[in-house]
């Protein structure tokens, strides 16, 4: 089944997201999808999928132009997809999503029993064992990820598309995904991949389009061809900024800023030590379900420390609440879920990056003017390089590039002392990829202590101090990185795979 668009235009209030972009898909290939936060990449992608209707343009199967209103009507013709905003419903089971678009039927009434051996099926193909009882509100955003795949590929698509799958899941779970997709691949699947970790383009695909500012930069060209430097030439316009992080050290007698001293949780945690200095970069790594986002939320009270201490600057505390973690221990968090937890997508750009001061901000009769919040937000959005007209623009509206800028410029506004920073650059293109790594790498040098969670190896290789690598909820290995990839990559691998690694190995 051979699927194209031809010359889909689409427009959006005060953007031309798409302009004259053709694609060809091909059965038995693997089409990378390439282009920055913004480029048009997701927009297309719903027109094939029947999200959006193109302003202008079609789209043919065989030759043959359809029409698309729905994703109903995508999967009817063999299209199924798998978005960044994840689609799930969260009081239904794992099983429940897996298949609801075809519920397994037994005397006119749902099959539970078959239902969950159906979805328990496709969760094996991809080898993470999640219970399919499970509500799926209670699922980390990695897990989700993984349902949202196991739900596309259980539609036997023959066009399959994939944006960001592997924004949220280790390279493990990640490895595991490409061994199916070239399965699939090998079985006529045409399959568009779309990513910002160019090694997985490299390793993946055998064609790849690249959109810039809506409009094709390079159509359909073999990988084999390609190379990274010409990649992300067509990609940003310009060649790509190499960055050293290496010559970080602090001095020997960095105080201790943050320590967790045998701490346990009600979520499962045991025994978990953990020191972070003044101004270090501390990064947790692990694979999904390793307990690694839900450790730093026990830190702002999301979860009930049941053993042990948490001492900063060398004193013992009690945090109360999230209020008490930022307003007197100047932690902040930066969740991973930058959609349903880190932004209020219906309200400005000030209104968000301003956020966390807001009793700061307000007068002396409590109310809170706008003026007031453009006036703190202003340089923020300007030293983070917010692209926007406006900062009445609503965050909806951004780039997933430029709203994980908000969430970090709404704590630069708190001027929190310790930063939590789940999956910093989760979906977001190489160019603002790069600004955030030097940007975090600042704040530690002006003595920000950071924690960064991150299922990217590359990027953890390049920017901790300091590895520490979780497993079932305890720590299984922690490292000083010496910033050697396959020094590193190594010694992380072999901690995540052999329960009998030490706790305490290389601290030095």
């Amino acid at each position: 089944m051979v699927l194209s668009i031809e010359g889909a235009t689409k427009a959006f209030p005060g953007v031309k997201a798409l302009d004259t972009v053709s694609l060809d898909l091909r059965p038995g290939e693997i089409h990378a999808l390439m282009g920055e936060n913004g480029a048009g990449k997701s927009t297309l992608i719903k027109i094939i999928t029947g999200v959006h209707r193109p302003d202008s343009g079609r789209v043919l199967l065989n030759g043959k132009p359809i029409e698309l209103h729905s994703p109903r009507d995508a999967i009817a013709h063999g299209i199924s997809a798998v978005h960044q905003e994840r689609n799930l419903i969260p009081r239904f089971s794992v099983a429940e999503n897996i298949v609801l678009e075809h519920l397994p039927r037994k005397n006119g009434l749902v099959d539970y029993a078959a239902a969950h051996a159906e979805a328990r099926k496709y969760l094996d193909r991809i080898g993470l064992p999640i219970d399919t009882h499970t509500q799926v509100r209670n699922l980390s955003v990695a897990q989700m990820q993984i349902v949202e795949i196991a739900k596309a590929l259980r539609h036997e698509a023959q066009v399959l598309l994939l944006d960001e799958p592997t924004a949220s899941i280790s390279e493990t779970e990640a490895d595991a995904l490409f061994a199916l997709l070239r399965q699939l691949r090998d079985r006529g699947v045409a399959i568009v991949f779309v990513s910002h970790k160019l090694e997985e383009v490299f390793a993946i695909c055998d064609r790849v389009t690249v959109l810039r500012d809506g409009k094709i930069a390079a159509s359909s060209e073999p990988m084999s061809e390609m190379t990274r430097g010409k990649l992300v030439s067509l990609m940003i316009g310009r060649e790509e900024k190499e960055t050293d992080y290496k010559n970080r050290n602090l001095p020997e007698n960095t105080p201790t800023k943050l320590l967790l001293q045998s701490l346990s949780t009600s979520l499962g945690h045991k025994d978990i030590t953990l020191y972070v200095k003044k101004g270090e970069i501390v990064g947790l790594y692990g694979l999904v379900g390793a307990g690694r986002s839900e450790l730093a939320r026990a830190l702002i009270v999301d979860a009930k420390i049941t053993k042990g201490v948490v001492k900063i600057d060398g004193k013992p505390v009690q945090i109360s609440s999230v209020e008490d973690a930022l307003t007197r221990h100047r932690i902040g968090y930066l969740s991973e879920d930058r959609k349903s937890e880190g932004l209020i997508l219906s309200h400005p750009i000030r209104s968000n990056i301003a956020v966390t001061i807001w009793r700061r901000l307000a007068n002396a009769l409590g109310f809170l003017h706008a003026g007031a919040e453009t006036a703190a937000a202003k340089p923020l959005a300007a030293r983070l390089e917010i692209r926007t007209p406006s900062l009445e623009q609503l965050v909806g509206n951004l780039s997933g590039g430029n709203q994980q800028k908000v969430q970090l410029a709404k704590w630069l506004a708190a001027e929190v002392d310790i930063l939590i920073i789940d999956e910093p650059t989760v979906g977001i293109d190489i160019k603002t990829k790069a600004y955030i790594h030097e940007l975090i790498v600042e704040l530690a040098d002006s003595g920000m202590t950071t924690i960064v969670i991150s299922s990217d190896m590359p990027e953890m290789i390049a920017l901790a101090d300091h590895i520490v690598v979780m497993k079932d909820f305890a720590i299984a290995g922690q490292y000083k990185n010496d910033h050697i990839y396959k020094n590193m990559s190594s010694q992380i691998i072999a901690a995540i795979h052999n329960s009998e690694t030490s706790p305490e190995e290389v601290l030095a």
